[in-house]
């Protein structure tokens, strides 16, 4: 019974997203195609911390590694946005992998500093390399280069679709592996990590293989950002945006499936409309951030399954 509750949820879910795209207005259509890309960025770090208990202030290297691997590509090289993509989830993948590999030896406040300094690392050479990224300039795709076969990423209908298809995805992805024989370990480890290895489980192999997946769905939701969007830059390689992918997993419910895209729709819509009121919109967002906090300790999602929902996700 309570799979069935948490599959027609989230399948309404997806089926709302995908009716929107006829009664939103342009502006709106558009911030929820970038909202559904986000969330797919949003979900891959949930796996890491939601589900892991894995903190990380790093993860937005892995966003700009699938960015950058794609948009460069395409750019210099004039690759297919389709070959671009995978390049892109390829090359992030590769990444969070050889990261993890040094990182997971750290424990606590030491793993998310070592990820936060890797990350400042990957910015700065971003910036350094400024003959080929252009830096905080960015590169702007051409809409020729964003050309798949008969349909354009430059089309609000098939960007709109593509994204939801790309979310939609890794939600089932998502799912699938909670409710999994390696999901269960990774949960065990957020809970008790001495007692999953007292079981005999190689707790190393499974937070290697979490970092990797979180580096691969971040990677396809950068690469998929830089093609649909035509621009690559490196606001996205900052600090900004893993403090981003944190405050959207905790406002939405961390460990919970739909949490990233509910935190992600809120935060979007809270800075745009507090921006339109007043320049220190930071101040307004911040407080309305602590009075949500307050009543939803464990985000919206969370704090909802505590009480009523016991069967979500």
């Amino acid at each position: 019974m309570d799979r069935h509750r948490s599959l027609a949820f989230h399948g309404g879910a997806v089926a709302v997203l995908f009716l929107l795209q006829f009664v939103l207005p342009p502006y709106h259509h558009t911030n929820f195609t970038s909202i559904m890309v986000l969330a797919t960025y949003g979900i891959g770090y949930n796996i890491l911390i939601g589900y892991t208990g894995l903190l990380s202030l790093g993860h937005a290297m892995f966003f700009a590694a699938g960015l950058y691997a794609a948009g460069l590509t395409v750019h210099y090289f004039g690759i297919d946005p389709v070959s671009a993509f995978l390049l892109g989830a390829l090359a992030a993948l590769v990444f969070a992998t050889a990261v993890g590999l040094l990182a997971l030896r750290t424990i606590g406040v030491s793993f998310m500093i070592v990820t936060m300094m890797f990350a400042q690392a990957c910015f700065l050479l971003i910036l350094y390399f400024n003959e080929v990224t252009r830096g905080d300039e960015g590169i702007v795709l051409s809409e020729a280069a964003r050309q798949v076969g008969s349909l354009s990423l430059t089309n609000p209908t098939v960007r709109y679709n593509l994204a939801l298809a790309l979310f939609a995805g890794v939600l089932v992805l998502c799912l699938v592996l909670i409710r999994s024989r390696v999901g269960r370990v990774l949960i065990a480890i957020r809970e008790n990590e001495d007692r999953v290895k007292m079981l005999g489980y190689h707790t190393f192999r499974y937070k290697l293989l979490a970092m990797a997946l979180s580096g691969l769905l971040s990677g396809a939701a950068g690469a998929s950002y830089a093609l649909m969007f035509g621009y690559v830059g490196a606001t996205f390689a900052s600090i900004e945006y893993s403090i981003f992918a944190l405050l959207w997993v905790l406002l939405g419910g961390a460990g919970t499936v739909l949490g990233p895209i509910v935190g992600a729709l809120l935060m979007f819509y809270l800075v745009e409309w507090t921006g339109e009121v007043t320049q220190s919109y930071r101040i307004v967002v911040g407080a309305a951030l602590v009075l949500l906090t307050l009543f939803f300790p464990k985000g919206i999602l969370g704090t909802l399954r505590e009480k009523r929902l016991r069967w979500l996700p």
